[in-house]
């Protein structure tokens, strides 16, 4: 019998080497303690706002729920401005983890208002 001719012709593989990208080990570690400190800051202040929201919401009757949540966009507004005079540099964070901090900022601001809005603490 004869050989069957073949027509797919073997072509030889690519070398490829992976090189990782430099990383730079401490400034990981500074980059993530600085980004801890200004989360303790923004809890902090969280938990201010959500005080001075639930008393807003006691004093004004019908609108306080409305002025109290203007306040707290109100810091979010100014978040950057508020760190950067409290001597953060904000400009070393990246734009990712400001939003995860502002997000939490504005639910635990929340959370405060709404716990001491309702029956043990009102």
């Amino acid at each position: 019998m004869a050989k069957k001719k073949r027509r797919i012709i073997e072509e030889k593989e690519e070398e490829y080497e992976f090189v990782p990208a430099e990383f730079d080990e401490r400034e990981f570690i500074l980059k993530d303690i600085y980004g801890t400190k200004v989360l303790f800051v923004i809890t902090a202040l969280a938990i201010v706002v959500g005080i001075i929201g639930s008393l807003l919401c006691r004093s004004i009757a019908d609108n306080g729920w409305i002025i109290a949540t203007a306040v707290s966009f109100l810091v979010v507004l100014l978040m950057k401005k508020l760190l950067m005079l409290m001597g953060f540099r904000v400009d070393l964070l990246d734009m990712k983890t400001m939003l995860v901090n502002y997000f939490l900022y504005l639910m635990l601001a929340l959370g405060v208002c709404i716990i001491f809005v309702n029956a043990p603490f009102a």
